[in-house]
């Protein structure tokens, strides 16, 4: 199965993000959306960044009242692409697992690993045909490389690839479980990138993830804790650079019309599958 780009698209870029990207957008208007899956986080932003039109989603919703295991993943990416959104960032906070990793650090995984549960995996999971999706290079190449040269023209390059590992939150690792991921070789850890990586891809979505550490997790090289005061003085410290790096990004993605799918492996990851529903 191929899917067109919709002709009646409000944006093309989305961002899944925290408040204080609510400000980030130029001429915005409000989108209530409803999907199969209920509602958003939060209703949809749209506006324009650098001459684009691009739509935001709280992926916490208003007031960050949704923790990580409570967000609605499917809503919120279903809602994207009916408004004829292709290519989705994802910036986030996360823990670093290597000590070279210091907070303030931007890195661009390539690779997940799932330590989730009890969230909604799947947006097919009712009777009706079987679907399964390759998830072998789970980002994005697109969207990796444009933030790796953006940030790499700007003189603060952020770090290419590393292994991210989500767990299911809301609480922090503790040091065993720390010192466990690091001794797999893990780079980061944090709580919101799955399942809504898989999911983007079952909706085929470009989905970049561009994770900004904000401290060392419990149990590397001789950190004691981690607290969520600590974590949230490191991210508003670093909001501006992290606002201006997805500027520049948006800026510099392809266009859709001169992305076709057939150059890109995320919009093609439902070529040939029988599916049970038609997607937005």
């Amino acid at each position: 199965m191929t899917l067109p780009d919709r002709p009646d698209a409000v944006a093309e870029i989305g961002v899944i993000g925290g408040s204080g990207f609510y400000s980030f957008l130029d001429d915005a208007r409000e989108y209530a959306v409803d999907t199969p899956f209920g509602v958003p986080s939060d209703p949809l932003v749209v506006g324009e960044v650098a001459g684009r039109r691009v739509a935001f989603v709280a992926r916490h919703g208003g007031g960050h009242r949704f923790p990580p295991h409570r967000v609605n993943y499917r809503a919120n990416l279903w809602a994207l692409r009916s408004l004829g959104v292709r290519q989705v960032l994802a910036p986030c906070a996360v823990g670093s697992l290597q000590s070279h990793l210091v907070p303030g650090t931007v890195v661009v995984p390539d690779q997940v690993v799932d330590r989730t549960w009890g969230r909604a995996h799947t947006i097919y999971d009712g009777e009706g045909a079987v679907v399964h999706v390759g998830f072998a290079d789970p980002f994005c190449p697109t969207g990796r490389a444009t933030v790796l040269s953006v940030t790499a023209a700007a003189g603060d390059p952020a770090v290419d690839g590393g292994t991210l590992v989500v767990i299911n939150g809301p609480r922090f690792s503790s040091k065993a479980e720390s010192r466990w991921h690091q001794a797999a070789g893990w780079s980061l850890v944090g709580m919101t990138t799955m399942p809504e990586a898989a999911i983007a891809r079952e909706l085929a979505l470009c989905f970049t993830t561009i994770a900004l550490v904000t401290d060392h997790d419990a149990g590397v090289d001789g950190h004691e804790s981690v607290t969520l005061e600590a974590v949230l003085e490191v991210f508003a410290g670093n909001i501006g650079r992290l606002k201006a790096t997805l500027r520049s990004v948006i800026a510099a993605l392809p266009p859709t019309q001169d992305d076709p799918v057939a150059q890109c492996p995320c919009r093609r990851a439902l070529d040939g599958l029988r599916l049970p529903f038609v997607l937005p």
